[in-house]
């Protein structure tokens, strides 16, 4: 694949994910292990980002304390279900 391809292909994903984000209301997940990824704690809830791309890879999307997000396996968490409240104050954290 040519460069100007491969650049057009990201741009193509970063703009369907961005589209993506903006109808998706914020999921939260619960680290239930971190197989000594320091990144990671434990016990800590995060906040999932859709990426239908990496979840087919069996990998989520998640915002850490810097703010940046990073695939990890699916494996290392838990959906969980927030109650409303709860809910709108960890969005309002982001």
């Amino acid at each position: 694949m040519r460069h100007t391809e491969l650049v057009e292909r990201n741009w193509r994903l970063s703009a369907s994910w961005i589209n993506q984000m903006s109808k998706t209301p914020p999921k939260f997940v619960l680290c239930v292990r971190n197989n000594d990824c320091p990144d990671l704690e434990v016990r800590k809830l995060y906040q999932a980002l859709p990426d239908k791309h990496a979840e087919r890879d069996g990998f989520l999307r998640i915002v850490d304390e810097s703010g940046e997000d990073y695939l990890y396996p699916q494996s290392y968490f838990a959906a969980v279900r927030l109650a409303r409240k709860a809910h709108e104050a960890m969005a309002a954290c982001r």
